[in-house]
């Protein structure tokens, strides 16, 4: 995956947490060829993903990373670290970033039920 396709695919994972999270990173360039995120306490967070990856699984990965950024963002502001949250059991556990039948989607871990395409939550 070249720097043009990783700021493609990362932008369609923004468009998630600008939908449903109240903090958002500042995203800059990294230095490995990667990009970081930046939370308002100014720490980082690396995103990348492995060049093999299939196009879904790629989306997944780097909608797990954001994820991961978002609730160590979120816990450093106070605010509850469940992101993006799950429409069956809020407060309870986010949704997890995966594959289904070649498409990154948002799923619920408990029930394993997809609830929305990655890039589609503020449709929801």
């Amino acid at each position: 995956m070249n720097d043009d396709e990783l700021t493609k695919a990362l932008s369609v994972v923004l468009r998630d947490l600008a939908a449903q999270c109240p903090v958002q990173p500042v995203v800059r360039d990294a230095e490995d060829g990667g990009i970081t995120l930046y939370a308002p306490d100014a720490s980082g967070w690396g995103v990348y993903v492995w060049p093999d990856s299939r196009p879904g699984a790629r989306l997944a990965e780097i909608a797990d990373r954001v994820q991961d950024w978002a609730v160590e963002a979120l816990w450093a502001e106070g605010a509850s670290a469940v992101w993006p949250p799950c429409p069956a059991h809020p407060d309870t556990h986010p949704l997890t970033a995966t594959v289904v039948e070649g498409k990154a989607v948002w799923a619920c871990p408990r029930s394993g039920v997809a609830v929305a395409f990655i890039g589609e939550l503020g449709e929801l």
